[in-house]
């Protein structure tokens, strides 16, 4: 069997919980046909760079599949058949990537520093001294070096 990484997008109306409802469909279809998913990943609801059957956003979902290539070419042919499906990637892959994949790491990153915004820490910024403190008053120097008559 090979191993595969399978992104699908789902249109914006329908309810997170419908989408849940498709996974555990293709994922009964994959086990059904001998293979196994390995990880699924919802990702949320995204924004479109451009407009696909007249959607601006999606649902997008990531499985990681080791399936033999049928089971593959069928829960794509079910994606085909299925309107709340926009679009859809399958990938053969060496190796599954360990732990969770780059989309949710980054999700994470900008969960932590929002946190961090939330708590006022900013950073490296507060450390530094204003452009008021740096310069010297130029009055102060004129009036120490006047001319006596």
């Amino acid at each position: 069997m090979s191993l595969y990484e399978h992104v699908y997008l789902a249109r914006q109306d329908a309810s997170a919980q419908q989408v849940e409802e498709l996974t555990a469909q293709l994922k009964g279809v994959v086990e059904g046909l001998g293979g196994s998913v390995a990880k699924t990943e919802y990702w949320g609801v995204k924004s479109l760079s451009y407009r696909l059957r007249k959607n601006r956003k999606a649902h997008f979902t990531l499985m990681n599949i080791d399936a033999p290539s049928q089971a593959i070419n069928e829960i794509e042919r079910l994606e085909r058949l299925n309107e709340d499906v926009l679009r859809y990637l399958t990938i053969r892959v060496d190796e599954h990537e360990a732990g969770p994949s780059a989309m949710m790491r980054r999700a994470e990153r900008d969960r932590d520093r929002d946190e961090r915004r939330d708590r006022g820490e900013r950073g490296e910024r507060g450390d530094r001294p204003r452009d008021r403190d740096r310069r010297p008053r130029e009055e102060s120097d004129e009036a120490d070096t006047a001319p006596e008559e």
